[in-house]
């Protein structure tokens, strides 16, 4: 979304970002500022306050009622979200977003309105403009909606309210986004009468993110293996993953002395390293498995630059990606694939050099994967790696992003006569 802004603005538009205050950030998912300092200076952010009241843990805020059935408490706050939209944990957001969207138009009007979900609920708000005053709005879906991508299957039939929300909404968008083309050919299968509005737009990685090209700094060091980004596979994900690595330390010498390190957030919300798999991480500190906690944005390359291998543990199956997949690639580094083999990241792969391949999740498959990735942290030629970085050079998210805008600015400014002081987004 940052670099969605900012190509914006390189663009000439006049950008207006609105989003929630940076406690409500804090309270949901945390907030790393050293993304917010490379936002375009030119780009306008509007915080509205809006937050989930149900990550409150403060519970001297608590209403009789929800201290005393706290769980009586959800269903009815989850209920009373859904009779204004349906997304059960932010419907309620709806008016807010609604007048904001209208607040923002009547100061500044607005040439092009793009929704960058999720919630859903944005989708109230750029369809109440172009109800009321016919603003342009395009949808950067992501993963999609009606597309549960993680088990592959329908999320809502095309007769729900939500499914009705969706089919109006594209009905009128400019262009619907999503991150790959099996997304892409669900919603075009889905909706064929609009499918000329459905685009890929990968997520791609950020430049300074990957690490510059160097050699392992001692040789004789031992390996360093790392997985990088928010932990929130299931915990018997986690246990077979730490399982296959116990067995390749056994199995293969240049295993034996070496680290596993886990960089990230453990869960989200309140949860945050209070789960289970805090736990499950922990016990596993005798295999050589560290916890290191989050890291800033500006510090992700020399993260890379400090491991020998990348451990890829992602969730979901042919419509899943991740956002890391196209980081580790472009790292020059093996990378260990633990996610079902049939999943777009193994289709993004194909080719890598140094990538040991999509095992499934098997355990002895994983182990072996552990074990080829130790071989090739010490054996592979520059030439290999330098192939390997080449391989996702093609995904800078710049470029992508660059290309996406610029498409999108020339389908809306075609529709409309010449402005002056530049458009408004």
């Amino acid at each position: 979304m940052r670099e969605t802004a900012n190509q914006f603005a390189a663009e000439g538009w006049d950008v207006t970002v609105v989003t929630i205050t940076e406690e409500s950030w804090i309270r949901d998912s945390g907030l790393d500022h050293t993304l917010s300092e490379s936002v375009d200076k030119r780009i306008r952010v509007v915080e509205l306050p809006l937050s989930r009241v149900d990550l409150e843990t403060d519970i001297r805020l608590f209403s009789e009622e929800r201290a005393l059935d706290p769980g009586k408490w959800l269903q009815g706050y989850r209920a009373e979200a859904l009779q204004n939209f349906p997304e059960p944990v932010f419907g309620a957001w709806r008016g807010a977003m609604e007048q904001a969207a209208l607040d923002l138009h009547r100061e500044r009007p607005a040439d092009l309105v793009l929704a960058s979900c999720v919630p859903y609920v944005q989708l109230a708000a750029v369809r109440r403009l172009w109800d009321e005053h016919r603003v342009p709005y395009a949808v950067d879906f992501r993963d999609g909606w009606s597309l549960d991508v993680i088990d592959g299957v329908e999320a809502f039939p095309k007769d729900s309210e939500a499914g009705r929300w969706e089919l109006d909404l594209l009905e009128h968008a400019q262009s619907l986004w999503v991150v790959n083309d099996q997304i892409a050919d669900f919603y075009r299968a889905r909706y064929p009468e609009h499918a000329d509005r459905i685009h890929v737009v990968r997520n791609g990685y950020d430049r300074d993110s990957v690490p510059q090209p160097s050699p392992r700094p001692d040789e004789a060091s031992s390996l360093v293996f790392g997985h990088l980004g928010t932990v929130s596979f299931s915990v018997p994900l986690l246990e077979s993953v730490l399982a296959a690595w116990r067995t390749a330390r056994g199995r293969e010498p240049l295993l034996a002395d070496a680290r596993f390190e886990v960089r990230g957030h453990i869960g989200a919300g309140a949860n945050r390293e209070a789960n289970r798999h805090i736990e499950v991480l922990r016990a596993a500190a005798e295999d050589g498995v560290v916890v290191g906690g989050p890291v800033p944005k500006a510090e992700v390359a020399s993260v890379y630059a400090a491991w020998d291998a990348l451990v890829l543990v992602i969730i979901g199956g042919p419509y899943m990606t991740s956002g890391k997949v196209y980081e580790y690639m472009a790292a020059g580094l093996p990378i260990v694939s633990m996610h079902a083999a049939d999943h777009d990241a193994s289709r993004l792969l194909e080719g890598h050099p140094l990538w040991t391949g999509p095992r499934g999740l098997d355990e002895e498959q994983l182990a072996d994967a552990f074990c080829e990735a130790a071989r090739m942290a010490v054996e592979a030629s520059p030439e290999q790696r330098a192939a390997a970085r080449d391989h996702g050079t093609t995904y800078a998210r710049d470029s992508l992003m660059s290309a996406a805008v610029q498409r999108l600015s020339s389908l809306v400014l075609g529709q409309r006569p010449a402005l002056s002081g530049g458009p408004g987004a």
